[in-house]
């Protein structure tokens, strides 16, 4: 029985089924093991608040002022849209007239269609954006709570000794990422970056910093016999990794 709950314990049924992401028939059997175990309601309370504190720590906000600006837009389109209407009335009555009044109008509508298109395109970026944020969130809870996940200690060498990170790879569901706790000090003019080698191309993940809390992680690509370095570098466009200025490394 032992050995049921801990291969149960071990797969990711409980934080699927946290997540929302279980099929009906998943959600019975996580449902019946909460109702059944105590040792699987235990973990499953656990993850519920670990749960809470990632939602919580990774709150996205819209941007200030957003929606103030989307509704100002929809009351300025409604308004363009009365005026127009109203000329275009006019316009019929004396069309040769004022067969330019109309023309004028005509194109302030078209204006503000495209105003309300380059608005809408912005929501849908910023609906995309916070999509990805979650499911990065999604991925880092799953990380971290994982069973399977394997956790490796990061020091860098000579050139950045007070240097420490942990990266969590976790090779089942091909997910990794890096926590850099402290960083030495160096010259406002270099800065720390971190590159990952993967199938012997090399990614640039750009600057890092401290992060200062287990939570804030960079995420990794994932590959096989994969390389993360840690370099120290100058501030700039820096496409390709200083190799005598390696700091760390981490092979995964």
């Amino acid at each position: 029985m032992k050995d049921k709950i801990k291969i149960f314990l071990d797969s990711d049924l409980l934080e699927k089924y946290l997540l929302g992401t279980t099929t009906e028939l998943e959600s019975l059997q996580v449902e019946r093991y909460i109702a059944m175990y105590p040792e699987v309601r235990e973990t499953y309370a656990e993850l519920q608040e670990n749960l809470e504190i990632f939602a919580k720590l990774h709150a996205i906000e819209a941007p200030q002022g957003l929606k103030d600006k989307i509704n100002a837009r929809i009351k300025a389109e409604r308004k363009g849209r009365k005026r127009f209407y109203s000329y275009a009335i006019a316009a019929s009555i004396t069309a040769i007239l004022f067969i330019g009044i109309s023309t004028f109008f005509w194109n302030q509508n078209q204006s503000l269609q495209e105003e309300n298109s380059v608005v809408s395109n912005k929501i849908k970026l910023l609906e995309e954006n916070m999509k990805e944020q979650l499911e990065d969130v999604r991925n880092q809870f799953i990380v971290l709570n994982n069973p399977q996940t394997k956790k490796y200690n990061v020091k860098g060498n000579q050139k950045a000794k007070e240097l420490k990170a942990v990266a969590y790879i976790n090779p089942v569901k091909k997910l990794s990422y890096i926590n850099v706790s402290k960083l030495p000090n160096i010259p406002e003019s270099q800065c720390f970056q971190m590159w990952a080698e993967v199938n012997g191309k090399m990614i640039n993940l750009g600057i890092i910093e401290e992060a200062g809390d287990q939570q804030k992680l960079l995420a990794l690509p994932y590959a096989e016999n994969a390389v993360g370095y840690i370099t120290i570098e100058q501030k700039g466009n820096n496409q390709a990794p200083t190799v005598e200025n390696i700091v760390a490394n981490i092979a995964y």
